[in-house]
C-alpha cells in the first residue's frame, strides 16, 4: 500500500509499504478514506526527529471502512464506516473506567513516561503505524473505532478522531461559568474549534491571533 513516511527533518515521502494484517483477536484493519493533518504533526516534521525512526508512517486523525477484524471485535463488521480515535485505549482498565482514555494502562508507554499509545506519533507513544496510508491496522479495535452513518461526507465526521473532542474537552476544563467569557490564543484549525464550541455554548469568546503574513496582531471580540 501507499503511505506517508518520515525520513528526517522536513523530509516526508509517499512510499509503498506492507499492508497491515490482523495479529491479535482485538485488531482490525481499516481502509482509510480520510486522514486529517494535525498541528502536532508539524512537531514530527520539525523537532521530534530524535524519537522518530526512518520509515515511520504518520497520521493520527483517520476514518474509513472496516476491511476485517479479529474474533474479539464484535461491535463493527466489514463494510462499516468508522472514525478511529487518535489514542489507543482498551476500554476496561482502571483509567479507561474513569473515562481517562489517554492514560490507558494497557497501552501506556511506560518506558517513555507517557500516556496511552497513539497512531503515527513516534516511539514516545508506541511507534504505532499511522493513518496517512491506504490501510490502517487498529489495535484494541474491540473498543476504539466509532461507527458513523453512511451518507454525509467524511468532512462531517473526521474531526471526531481528534481535534473536535480535544477542543470540547478544553472548553470543559476551562469551567466557564454561565454568562462567562474565555480567551482563545491562536486561530489555526485547533484554536477555531474551541472558539466555535464556546460560542455554541453561549459564552463570550475573545480570540487573539497573529496575522503573520502582514506582521499585524489583531484581536477580534465577539459581543
Amino acid at each position: 500500500m501507499k503511505a506517508v513516511t518520515w525520513h528526517g527533518r522536513r523530509d516526508v515521502r509517499v512510499e509503498e509499504v506492507p499492508d497491515p494484517v490482523i495479529k491479535e483477536p482485538t485488531d482490525a484493519v481499516i481502509k482509510v478514506t480520510s486522514s486529517g493533518i494535525c498541528g502536532s504533526d508539524l512537531h514530527l516534521y520539525e523537532v521530534l526527529g530524535p524519537f522518530t525512526t526512518e520509515g515511520d508512517i504518520l497520521g493520527h486523525e483517520p476514518m474509513g471502512v472496516v476491511e476485517e477484524m479479529g474474533a474479539e471485535v464484535t461491535h463493527i463488521r466489514p463494510g462499516d464506516r468508522v472514525v478511529v480515535p487518535f489514542n489507543i485505549s482498551c476500554g476496561h482498565c482502571h483509567m479507561c473506567g474513569l473515562s481517562l482514555y489517554a492514560q490507558c494502562e494497557t497501552t501506556q508507554v511506560r518506558e517513555q513516561g507517557t500516556g496511552a499509545a497513539m497512531f503515527g506519533y513516534t516511539r514516545l507513544y508506541g511507534q504505532v503505524p499511522g493513518g496517512q496510508a491506504a490501510y490502517l491496522g487498529v489495535p484494541q479495535a474491540h473498543f476504539g473505532p466509532i461507527k458513523v452513518p453512511e451518507g454525509p461526507p467524511d468532512e462531517r465526521f473526521v474531526y471526531l478522531s481528534d481535534v473536535l473532542p480535544t477542543a470540547w474537552q478544553g472548553v470543559e476544563y476551562a469551567e466557564i461559568p454561565e454568562g462567562g467569557s474565555v480567551t482563545v490564543l491562536g486561530l489555526g484549525p485547533v484554536g477555531q474549534m474551541p472558539a466555535r464550541i464556546a460560542l455554541h455554548r453561549d459564552h463570550r469568546v475573545y480570540e487573539i491571533f497573529q496575522k503573520k503574513r502582514d506582521g499585524v496582531n489583531k484581536i477580534l471580540l465577539n459581543p
